[in-house]
């Protein structure tokens, strides 16, 4: 079975497993398309809330990673509707404007964390400890 790692830990690659990613910002999804797949990960990007919704392989997806504000639909609109059509998907929310309230009703409706942009580190996959001073 291949294999891929972060930070030196050994993880078995997963097999039909997509992340979804939700942004309106091209840049954003390439970047987090590329950290999602070297876990192993299959990964769909869409460019809105509304893309998403109409996708066909929206069955396919075990969590979804989405920009909070969008034009059109933002991620918590996309949370309530999911919500209301009875779904459970894990929601990872990334947001370029943190706020608290935000992120106390993203975290109060079910989603599993809001992460604030930009990202980068994460992306590159260092480490907290790797950007500290010596």
């Amino acid at each position: 079975m291949p294999y891929g790692t972060l930070n030196n830990v050994t993880r078995p690659r997963v097999k039909a497993s997509v992340i979804a990613i939700v942004d309106d910002d091209e840049s954003v999804c390439i970047g987090m398309s590329s950290r999602v797949r070297s876990l192993g990960y299959d990964v769909q990007t869409y460019d809105s809330a509304e893309d998403f919704l109409g996708s066909e392989r929206r069955g396919d997806i075990i969590c979804l990673i989405s920009d909070v504000k969008m034009p059109g639909l933002g991620g918590l609109e996309l949370q309530q509707i999911l919500a209301a059509e009875g779904s459970s998907l894990p929601i990872i929310f990334v947001t370029a404007y943190p706020d608290a309230q935000i992120r106390q009703v993203a975290l109060d409706a079910g989603a599993l964390c809001l992460l604030s942009k930009p990202f980068g580190m994460l992306l590159r996959g260092d480490s907290p400890a790797d950007n500290s001073p010596h």
